[in-house]
């Protein structure tokens, strides 16, 4: 019995067969010269396939043609696939030409590598990945990848991200969506404007296309990259992960399917870890206080380790799972924390968003699941309160720079709401130092120092005192202080204060050879311990606005002794610099005849400015590492 292809289908059918009955010279000559300018690669033809053909079954067709330029483009040549308990791959290959386009090597399915796709902190995932190893015997060559893939959930459908990124030019892209069953659908574009990507596709289906594009050359201090590259995302109203089906047209909707689906009936507990909370807790009636008392009691119990089971890698582990073994992933150890909560009388909520230095927001208008961490969300009368659970040294109540001051969003049975993490603004990052400071004949320094921390700059160190002495050490010569030679450190006591979450360090530094002895002049650098010296780096023509993505105070006292038979000059006067972007002050007060007091306040202040700012700020730095690299001159007595 023939069996019968629907119109859809033999379209895209026919498109395919007739592309590979064409004969297609790769050679490298081909590519335009504009494209090949400033690029380590160049995407010759990139087509992504996707066919819904039912609420649990998508087909992804990939096939991509990138001509690696040069030794950098390595990384831009696709030679590999990932899969999953979910997915079967059908069709896997890959052929590499030469740079006038010959064919010189041919991989099909069965010749490719498989494995598994875990990394070091994995104890388990169903995800595998298959590859080839491919060591280029000469530039430029070209890779032809080639593969189709059946996957049961449509959950998570692929995004089209046309820019593999910066040095690379991209002759054509194309991303569509074949929506044949009609499920309603929703497509997010972001960044499209500066791009010449035309929309050709309709209500049922989705198609994009992006066309000769040049390379984009990245920059210091301006936007993260997914604020500036082009990206699709695509969402569907009916999907299906791993057999189970969901619906969802908002938040609302598709926070009450993972809600009811992942994390309803995840929180039993043995009794006897039941009794032993509730006896931690005896007598304590403030809620905050019990929340801590179960934080730290999850802390020393558990540990993070990465376990991709479940519902593609949604569900958490069981919480009397964790419990009896003491370890679990985000999603299980903020499954675990919520559940001793509950047996307390606190309610939490789990609360998805991404992670990461670089700050993402979820976003609320787009109901699709997606995020890449989880943490705990505590209601206080207005004054929620975030657990991070994967971290056994954190402070209660303490975010970091990984999941700080972000669009997050809070899984509730009534379904998801947006909220917005803690923000760490400019002062609340503050360090003060403070050092009392002598210069000896040989121009030796000894030093008792005092540095507190708070803010991002706590969450900088607040991970020193898990150090050995040794590691300690060998931290604060090669990274801290590393411009510094001859920098020993002769003692140090750390004290964590995770109540007031104040970090504070107390040294006693030695560093030999510190100044300079010329005769009877004797000149040294004031500032020892806090030497701003980045200057951004310079371009002639900007393209993308200016980012300071993090704000941060420094004050810096330091009281400075010299020897008794040198004498002070003139001290330098005082330097004040005011800008949009923060202030820079230092003032020097005269003790004596052999001591004066040195006082640094620096403000760096985050926010996004024009790109015609760039040139000021650049200045600014400057000038603050000009000063900040100042010598003072003292002369013997005579």
């Amino acid at each position: 019995m023939k069996k019968f292809i629907p119109p859809y289908l033999l379209f895209t059918i026919l498109s395919i067969t007739t592309l590979f009955s064409q004969k297609v010279d790769y050679s490298s000559s081909l590519i335009p010269i504009e494209l090949k300018e400033n690029a380590n690669a160049v995407v010759r033809d990139c087509q992504i396939n996707i066919t819904i053909e039912d609420v649990d079954e998508m087909v992804i067709y990939k096939r991509e043609v990138v001509t690696v330029l040069n030794k950098l483009g390595n990384k831009l040549a696709n030679l590999s696939e990932f899969y999953n308990d979910d997915t079967k791959i059908n069709k896997l290959s890959v052929r590499i030409y030469d740079a006038n386009g010959k064919q010189i090597k041919k991989i099909n399915k069965n010749k490719f590598l498989d494995v598994s796709a875990i990394d070091g902190e994995t104890l388990y995932s169903d995800s595998r990945v298959k590859y080839v190893n491919y060591t280029p015997i000469s530039y430029p060559y070209t890779v032809v990848f080639e593969s189709e893939k059946v996957n049961s959930s449509t959950g998570f459908v692929p995004r089209w991200l046309p820019l593999k990124g910066f040095f690379v030019g991209v002759e054509k892209s194309k991303y569509e969506v074949v929506n044949p069953k009609n499920i309603p659908f929703k497509v997010k574009e972001e960044n499209f404007k500066d791009f010449r990507i035309k929309n050709i596709g309709d209500e049922k289906n989705v198609h994009f296309v992006l066309e000769q594009q040049k390379p984009l050359k990245p920059e210091l201090y301006t936007l993260a990259i997914n604020e500036i590259f082009p990206q699709l995302t695509v969402g569907f109203e009916r999907f299906t992960i791993k057999e189970i089906e969901g619906e969802a047209t908002n938040w609302k909707e598709l926070g009450q399917w993972e809600y009811n689906v992942l994390y309803k009936d995840e929180d039993n507990i043995s009794e006897n870890t039941k009794q032993k909370i509730l006896k931690l807790v005896e007598g304590i009636n403030d809620p905050i206080e019990k929340a801590k008392i179960v934080y730290k009691f999850v802390q020393e119990k558990t540990r993070y380790i990465n376990v991709s089971i479940g519902i593609g890698g949604l569900r958490p582990m069981r919480s009397e799972d964790v419990d009896k073994l003491g370890y679990g992933d985000c999603k299980g150890l903020t499954n675990y924390t919520r559940a001793l909560l509950k047996i307390v009388g606190i309610e939490s909520y789990f609360t998805e968003l991404f992670a990461g230095s670089t700050k993402l927001n979820m976003d609320y208008d787009f109901p699709v699941i997606h995020g890449n961490h989880v943490i705990l969300n505590i209601p206080n009368n207005g004054k929620d309160i975030w657990l991070e659970c994967t971290n056994q040294i954190m402070p209660f109540g303490f975010l970091g720079d990984f999941t700080d001051d972000r669009d997050v969003l809070v899984i509730k049975p009534e379904g998801a709401i947006k909220k917005r993490t803690p923000r760490y603004l400019n002062q609340d990052n503050t360090q003060t130092l403070k050092a009392t400071i002598y210069l000896d004949e040989e121009g030796n320094v000894i030093s008792d120092l005092i540095r507190e921390s708070k803010g991002i700059q706590y969450d900088n160190r607040y991970f020193y005192h898990t150090f050995s002495e040794d590691e300690l050490y060998k931290w604060y010569k090669s990274k801290v202080w590393s411009y510094n030679n001859n920098l020993d450190i002769k003692s140090s006591k750390l004290f964590n204060d995770k109540e007031k979450i104040v970090f504070t360090e107390n040294l006693k530094i030695q560093v030999k050879n510190y100044a300079t002895l010329n005769g009877n002049e004797y000149l040294f650098r004031v500032n020892i311990f806090n030497r701003e010296s980045f200057v951004p780096k310079r371009y002639r023509n900007r393209k993308f606005p200016l980012k300071v993505s993090r704000g941060y105070m420094d004050i810096d006292e330091y009281l400075v002794n010299i020897p008794g038979d040198y004498v002070l000059g003139v001290l330098p006067s005082e330097k004040n610099i005011e800008t949009k972007f923060g202030f820079y002050k230092v003032t020097f007060t005269k003790i004596n005849d052999t001591s004066f007091k040195y006082k640094k306040t620096i403000l760096i202040k985050d926010g996004i400015y024009p790109k015609e700012d760039y040139k000021a700020y650049r200045r600014f730095r400057k000038s603050i590492a000009k000063y900040d690299n100042l010598r003072i001159a003292i002369t013997k007595k005579s």
